[in-house]
């Protein structure tokens, strides 16, 4: 079969990929990119269907902090390119952006789609669709493509084929195996960001949908003051992501029904106004303000009620039991994948010279809130940066290695 020759090639045209394909391209190498799919960014388009969160805008060692033991490892990376340069990058793509109150950062078009059409119009590289990877034929990379098979030989590589959640938009994890063959260390993959499942009586039918408010959760040792949403198969929504990792791990979850009130504050209200013929539920909700989703939580996880002090404990420390994480696919995203030891300081594969790596095919996991997408971006220019310096000879190339920009 006939093999060609190509001087850079990116597979994979998400954030991750796009931004490597643009800082080769800077750096004057004649770049192609792959995508498996008909389009380019489909995970990138659905992530901003209800508002893309691109960063947030918090001091730089707060932000780094969200990557836990990841941290060091990403921090040059994201000193680099990081929320600010997030924002300016935007701009730059014609696509001015807005702080909300929490610090997260958004285009004021709140969609993806016209960041994405100017990111793609401003590309210069071949962009070849329904291109799917199927691993390496020695020095090649084997494509399965609507003209048949093809083998493609690159002077140098960019993988950033995702992670392993929703496989419909292109990330499945089915690189893994290619990689484990070549000696690559690999993570397991996991979900992120994911719902829990919760086994639901038939009264809870009428709470689906419906979001939590005004209450704290905690979860190993770590608290959060955050909404969170009841659905048929569990529970989902920014407190149960902020508290994905101890909850996967294992630890129990509670809600404070009333972070605002003391233990001892609920005892005297519930003391105050006697039930007299009130029904519990009324009572409750006439004294302490209990209804809706949260007054469902109490009658699911507490019945037959508690008298006055045990509940007063309870509301402050409701115990929600949960049936484990909802199914990989479904997760927002995936912990898992290429390890830090897998790579050089340029994210090169030690065990495949000039194959680099970036964006959630790299072992690093954050919460929602911008984090995500901007570890793709960051790690997507760091992986494309170094991969411009690359010839096939191992020596660097005697080019320059881009802005960071565009």
């Amino acid at each position: 079969m006939t093999v060609e020759r190509i001087d850079a090639l990116v597979v994979g045209a998400g954030p991750a990929g796009l931004m490597a394909a643009g800082s080769m391209l800077r750096a004057g190498r004649r770049v192609v990119v792959t995508e498996a799919k008909p389009s380019a960014g489909r995970k990138l388009l659905m992530a901003g269907k209800s508002g893309l969160n691109l960063t947030k805008a918090e001091p730089f060692e707060d932000f780094l902090a969200a990557y836990r033991e990841a941290a060091d490892w990403l921090r040059p990376m994201l000193a680099a390119f990081g929320p600010n340069d997030v924002q300016d990058w935007a701009t730059g793509l014609g696509q001015p952006v807005f702080t909300g109150s929490s610090g997260r950062v958004f285009p004021k078009a709140m969609k993806a789609s016209p960041l994405l059409r100017a990111w793609l119009a401003g590309l210069r590289a071949e962009m070849r669709l329904r291109w799917r990877w199927q691993g390496f034929d020695g020095d090649s990379l084997r494509f399965s493509t609507p003209d048949g098979t093809r083998l493609v030989r690159p002077g140098v590589t960019v993988l950033a084929l995702g992670g392993g959640s929703w496989a419909r938009l292109g990330s499945d994890a089915a690189w893994m195996p290619w990689l484990a063959a070549e000696g690559v260390e690999l993570a397991p993959i996991r979900p992120a960001n994911m719902g829990f499942g919760v086994h639901w009586s038939a009264h809870m039918a009428r709470h689906f949908g419906a979001p939590v408010k005004g209450c704290a959760l905690s979860a190993g040792g770590r608290c959060v003051r955050a909404e969170f949403v009841l659905s048929a198969r569990g529970v989902e929504g920014g407190g149960i992501y902020a508290l994905y990792r101890e909850l996967r791990d294992g630890a129990a979850l509670t809600l404070d029904l009333f972070p605002d009130r003391t233990e001892a504050e609920i005892v005297a209200r519930l003391a105050r106004r006697p039930r007299g013929k009130a029904s519990r539920s009324n009572h409750l909700r006439k004294v302490l303000g209990l209804d809706g989703a949260r007054a469902g939580l109490v009658n699911e996880c507490l019945r037959p009620l508690p008298e006055a002090a045990e509940l007063a404990a309870k509301l402050k420390a409701l115990p929600l039991p949960l049936a484990g994480p909802r199914p990989l696919d479904e997760a927002i995203s995936t912990a898992g994948g290429v390890t830090r030891a897998a790579v050089d300081q340029g994210l090169m594969l030690r065990t495949r010279p000039g194959i680099f790596v970036a964006g959630e095919m790299l072992d690093w996991e954050a919460p929602t809130g911008g984090y995500l997408l901007t570890a793709c971006l960051a790690t997507g220019l760091w992986a494309g940066r170094h991969a411009a310096r690359w010839r096939q000879d191992g020596r660097d190339c005697p080019v320059g290695i881009g802005a960071a920009s565009g």
